[in-house]
């Protein structure tokens, strides 16, 4: 079944062009739409409706990923249209560029709309609260303000309330500040640039029942403050509201949805948002492992002055997560609404594992990238510590990517590798490596890289460059080749590769795992030993993907 289908729908003369970016085509017809509405890691996704009333804007979650806080549209709520990043490095820079800081960077994003323009708030535990703002989401965003700087501080939402004053109430990360569980709020300058007060405990989650609180989303609604909290952890938790007619509490709290019934583990942190025809809803996510959190849309009424999300079928104000629903009323496809120059480019669904810089490689005119090989340390052990990763998030449950790629490397430089790679916490690689006159196809497998973990290499055979040409005082060595990797349910990884383009050979087995905070993704690498003089590179032409 088709689930996620964004990226190459054609091969002309070797240039990929791009096709519609459909979320879940199962959705495009009908009156009713199924979960998950995208299929794919947009962890801790917020919403926001444009005030002309006929789109949304969602951001999610990008960690050190870049470029990051990714900008999706939708006029339905159902289909979503990657348009845009907001955020083109991760702040600060320096720290961030220095290697790949892997599940640091920006948590848990909050988009507002206030006085003609949008902000984002996102919480880096390790160096505080920023915020960015635009008046055209999918135009530039300015740079980066710290509204609070600290360690611990995630996951803020800020209100600007009806008396003129300004709020924000933001989690807290155990790992940095030593607690967590609690929600606090203070006060903000009114244009939202700085906290003016210190900040106060409206929710303590330390009470045997809701653990893990985090992720606030602070609402004002009919003569109540409502902070939309998810508890009890991404596997298995559930969605909190409280609600209080002081903006420092007491809160009331409620349970407003879970699981029960439904087989959507630990449905909750997103965003509430209201349409023009005045329908409630709720977006949040799904863990589903090695893909990642994907995002579904759940129903929201409001009753008896509370939320009550999914499907409460036996009316004790407790929704379950819903697999399938009637689509939002008056709502039109973003599918035959946005025009096609509003779809993304192939290189658009790619992120780089860390701050770019010139070295990492450039768009080429006859493709879609060269990566330039990443100059490993004395000590290498794995590509944990590799910032230039190309790669894009598992798509689908099941799907194929075919690469048409040509690798490059001096004919000193020995050891130099570049292929296809599924990244995660373990991870596995096909790529040809240098070795005298010609290149090695080797398959690399890690497990638990982030602990130092040492590849373990098989190698398939050798392969004969295609081409060796004058470069400088060394030739080069360029092969050309096509890898293929097809993943199944539960994240079975199968690599192949083919020296024509049609007749595959399938050389490797391997069962994706997320990566810190992130789901798997898949994409490319190019490494370059300490020892080598020249660095390697390699260009891809092209990359297709086949949904299953």
């Amino acid at each position: 079944m088709l689930l996620f289908s964004i990226l190459i729908c054609s091969t002309v003369a070797g240039m990929a062009t791009v096709g519609q970016f459909v979320s879940n085509p199962c959705n495009l017809t009908g009156k009713e739409y199924i979960n998950p509405i995208i299929h794919a890691d947009y962890s801790d996704p917020d919403v926001v409706a444009a005030p002309d009333g006929e789109s949304f804007y969602m951001t999610a979650s990008s960690f050190q990923c870049v470029p990051g806080l990714p900008i999706l549209k939708s006029t339905d709520l159902v289909n979503w249209v990657l348009v845009n990043y907001a955020l083109p490095a991760v702040t600060p820079t320096g720290f961030y560029g220095e290697a790949p800081r892997h599940g640091k960077g920006v948590w848990a994003p909050c988009i507002r709309f206030h006085n003609g323009e949008y902000y984002i708030y996102w919480g880096d535990p390790d160096f505080g609260i920023f915020m960015i703002k635009t008046i055209d989401p999918e135009g530039a965003w300015s740079e980066p303000v710290l509204v609070k700087g600290g360690k611990g501080l995630i996951d803020p939402t800020p209100l600007w309330d009806e008396n003129g004053k300004a709020y924000l109430a933001n989690g807290w990360a155990a790992s940095r500040a030593g607690f967590n569980s609690v929600i606090t709020v203070s006060e903000m300058s009114a244009d939202g640039t700085k906290v003016i007060s210190a900040p106060r405990i409206v929710f303590d989650g330390n009470d045997g029942v809701n653990h893990t609180v985090e992720g606030p989303k602070l609402y004002r609604h009919d003569g109540y403050y409502y902070i939309f909290a998810p508890a009890g952890g991404v596997e298995t938790g559930w969605q909190l509201v409280m609600r209080s007619k002081d903006i420092y509490g007491p809160y009331e709290t409620k349970i407003v949805m879970a699981q029960g019934d439904s087989d959507i583990n630990g449905p909750h942190q997103g965003g509430w948002v209201r349409t023009a025809a005045g329908e409630d809803w709720f977006i949040h996510f799904q863990d589903r492992e090695a893909y990642g959190r994907v995002i579904h849309l759940n129903p929201m009424a409001w009753r008896d002055g509370w939320p009550v999300i999914g499907n409460d079928v036996d009316g004790d104000g407790c929704g379950d997560a819903v697999r399938k629903w009637k689509k939002p009323l008056a709502a039109t496809s973003s599918m035959g609404d946005l025009p096609l120059e509003h779809s993304p480019n192939p290189t658009m669904l790619y992120q780089w594992h860390g701050n770019y810089n010139d070295f990492f490689g450039f768009p080429i005119p006859d493709g879609l990238m060269r990566l330039y090989g990443n100059k490993l340390s004395d000590g290498f052990v794995n590509l944990w510590e590799v910032p230039n990763l190309w790669l894009q998030k598992f798509p689908a449950e099941e799907f194929s990517v075919v690469s048409k790629v040509r690798v490059s490397a001096k004919s000193t430089s020995d050891g130099v590798s570049s292929g296809v790679i599924v990244m995660g916490w373990d991870y596995a690689r096909l790529g040809l490596t240098k070795r005298g006159d010609e290149f090695v196809l080797q398959f690399v497998t890690c497990k638990d890289a982030e602990q130092g973990s040492a590849e373990v290499v098989a190698e398939v055979g050798t392969v004969s460059p295609t081409r060796v040409y004058a470069a400088g005082l060394y030739p080069n060595l360029e092969c050309d080749i096509c890898f293929r990797v097809t993943v199944g349910k539960g994240g079975e990884c199968r690599f192949a590769y083919s020296l024509d383009g049609k007749k595959f050979k399938e050389c490797g087995r391997f069962t994706a795992r997320a990566g810190k905070w992130i789901g798997a993704k898949i994409g490319f690498y190019s490494i370059t030993p300490a020892s080598a003089n020249d660095r390697g590179w390699i260009d891809v032409i092209s990359s297709d993907l086949d949904l299953k």
